[in-house]
């Protein structure tokens, strides 16, 4: 498969999902068989849109959730497709395209959809979009495979939403402001699916350098918060204080741009995408890292799945 990036696993088969970034943007299904080589599922299936980074499959397995970057000239959108029994990607059941834009020039021109992500309880599916600075709220009617529009939540001018990590209670959100560098807390309505932003903070200390946060994870014990920053070539580490962010401590991600993070095992997997390394950082019981040991050399590496 050709621009394979981010990674997404099927709640119940042993098959594995992939966006193909590329222009004319698809998906993959690829089968885990045990002990013996990945075989691809089908063939791969376009999402109507381009450059899709980011996916999803929905808690009932029938449902996958693409969200299309876009280009310069095609806007953002999010795809759903329908899953067949054995996990294999069939057809095309619906794409929202998102519209917005916002005051960055040349990276806020049109919409760009960044990430697509299911709230803790299942209800509504989430749409970050970092050209419209924005984060939309679908209901997805599951019988049919179509998004209900439900909320367009508008976020800071020039921030550039690019990814959620949600608390385990999933009373507060947490946002990796791509654009403007920053790590944003909200509160969560479940009954409507929409954000009120209460605070936000530096993603990272290191100063004279351009930074892009990329990827975000939130503690299973809710206690604390760690992005990726893309720039300073960093982890930050943070503690959660009632609706705001501490700084614990940021150390050197084990390679150059680490766009996707992982947490698995007391570990975070860190993708190096232009150093060509995939780190792996141990999280103390403070919530600090350290590095656990060499770097693997993995080229262009995107994301990291542990199954």
């Amino acid at each position: 498969m050709s621009g394979a990036s981010f990674l997404a696993a099927h709640p119940s088969l042993d098959v594995v999902y992939s966006t193909n970034e590329k222009d004319t943007g698809a998906v993959s299904a690829v089968a885990v068989n045990g002990d013996d080589p990945p075989s691809r599922l089908g063939s791969e299936v376009g999402t109507g849109g381009a450059n899709p980074c980011h996916l999803t499959v929905h808690s009932g397995g029938r449902w996958l959730l693409t969200a299309n970057y876009g280009s310069d000239t095609a806007a953002g959108s999010v795809a759903v497709h329908r899953l067949d029994a054995d996990g294999s990607v069939a057809e095309l059941t619906d794409l929202v395209v998102h519209e917005g834009s916002g005051p960055v020039a040349g990276r806020q021109d049109g919409s760009h959809a960044h990430q697509v992500v299911l709230d803790p309880a299942g209800r509504f599916v989430l749409a970050t979009d970092l050209g419209a600075d924005a984060v939309f709220t679908y209901r997805l009617d599951t019988g049919a495979g179509l998004l209900e529009p439900v909320a367009v939540n508008r976020m800071r001018p020039g921030s550039g939403p690019r990814h959620l990590a949600f608390a385990p209670d999933g009373e507060l959100v947490w946002r990796a402001d791509e654009l403007s560098s920053t790590v944003t807390c909200h509160r969560y309505d479940a009954a409507t699916g929409t954000l009120t932003e209460v605070s936000s903070t530096p993603a990272t200390t290191v100063r004279d350098v351009t930074n892009l946060p990329g990827g975000i994870v939130a503690s299973p014990c809710g206690q604390f918060v760690w992005v990726t920053n893309r720039g300073a070539d960093t982890v930050a580490a943070f503690r959660v204080t009632g609706t705001a962010l501490e700084p614990i401590g940021e150390i050197p991600s084990g390679g150059a741009w680490p766009r996707g993070l992982t947490l698995t095992g007391g570990h975070l997997l860190v993708a190096n995408q232009h150093g060509g390394t995939l780190a792996a950082l141990r999280v103390l019981d403070t919530g600090a890292l350290e590095l656990a040991g060499p770097p693997a050399v993995a080229p262009s590496v995107v994301c990291a799945l542990a199954l």
